[in-house]
């Protein structure tokens, strides 16, 4: 469910910046094809994933795993 919630979290942060999915990798160093799994809830990302995708998004890594208060 937390895994699921944080997917949906990164897929809305991303959109919300204008970035597609290659752009996203692009910048957190990790491939289209990790983006789109963690994007879709086909993978859970590592923490060193997760604070990439943090720091692509310019976001501190608490706020992204922060789910409780995300209207998405």
């Amino acid at each position: 469910m937390i895994a699921e919630k944080i997917s949906l979290k990164i897929k809305f942060e991303r959109e919300k910046r204008g970035l597609s999915q290659e752009a996203l990798a692009l910048m957190a160093g990790i491939s289209r094809s990790a983006i789109w799994k963690i994007e879709s809830g086909k993978v859970s990302p590592t923490l060193e994933t997760l604070e990439k995708i943090a720091k692509a998004l310019d976001m501190d890594f608490a706020s992204l795993i922060d789910v409780t208060k995300v209207d998405l």
